[in-house]
């Protein structure tokens, strides 16, 4: 195989990646000319690369106009993936145990690529919900689980690795960079942050660290509760959060 022929389907590779990414990052059926079009990509290319992802059962035919939606062989996929990674395995019974200990919202997150994702969720005990989209990128510096999830990285990587834009909030204001990376710093230090989400106003977000056996933060429990909620039981929350990501961590690195 040719140098070339190596380099062209490599970037095969990553077209046909950008298109899962980018109708999973849409949450619906769409036809490959306007995927093509979203993803800056060549339309004789995608048709190309969609017609291969049908062929193998990775994508999947909706209604007959065209659209084209995420296959479930990515779910027989993902049930694999999840049968041996142990971490998701045990969050799921640990996620359960915080909200019947507190009745708040518990999440486990994660980092993807460049971006945030609540990986595992298991919604409060209450009458009025408090949800995140599983699968959902954001920006990393949204959240509390993101001071945590960075803290093994050095200032300079940190810079590197998230894209400028994403200081912006959703209130239009920047965060000062000197700001995250201190915040950064204060959470590796006490393995753990929490903070009024900038997202909405009436949440409070609270994150500890799952590590591995280097101490990298692999991961965070969380738990999103009424500000006033939050308030109230902050300690309560706290330990409670900060025991179970801890039991967490020494389960998956026994």
């Amino acid at each position: 195989m040719t140098e070339d022929l190596i380099k062209r389907r490599a970037r095969g590779l990553d077209r046909a990646f950008d298109i899962l990414d980018f109708l999973k990052e849409k949450a619906r059926p769409m036809r490959p000319n306007e995927i093509a079009s979203g993803i800056g990509s060549p339309k004789s290319t995608v048709y190309e690369l969609v017609a291969s992802l049908l062929e193998r059962r990775i994508l999947e035919s909706v209604g007959k106009d065209g659209h084209v939606y995420l296959g479930r062989q990515l779910y027989f996929l993902g049930q694999a993936h999840l049968r041996h990674f142990d971490l998701t395995r045990e969050a799921e019974a640990c996620l359960g145990d915080i909200v019947s200990q507190t009745r708040e919202t518990a999440q486990m997150c994660l980092l993807n690529g460049r971006k945030y994702t609540v990986a595992l969720m298991k919604e409060g005990e209450r009458h009025f919900r408090i949800s995140s989209d599983i699968g959902e990128n954001a920006p990393i510096p949204w959240t509390a689980s993101g001071r945590l999830l960075l803290s093994h990285l050095t200032d300079q990587q940190i810079v590197d690795l998230i894209d400028p834009d994403d200081f912006i909030l959703p209130g239009g204001e920047r965060l000062p960079l000197e700001t995250f990376l201190r915040e950064i710093r204060t959470a590796g230090e006490e393995g753990f942050f929490s903070f009024d989400s900038v997202a909405d106003t009436f949440t409070h977000c609270f994150a500890a660290p799952v590590k591995n056996e280097q101490g990298q933060c692999i991961a965070t429990l969380c738990i999103v509760a009424p500000r006033a909620d939050a308030k109230t039981h902050y300690n309560d929350y706290r330990r409670v959060l900060i025991d179970s990501a801890n039991g967490l961590a020494r389960r998956i690195n026994e």
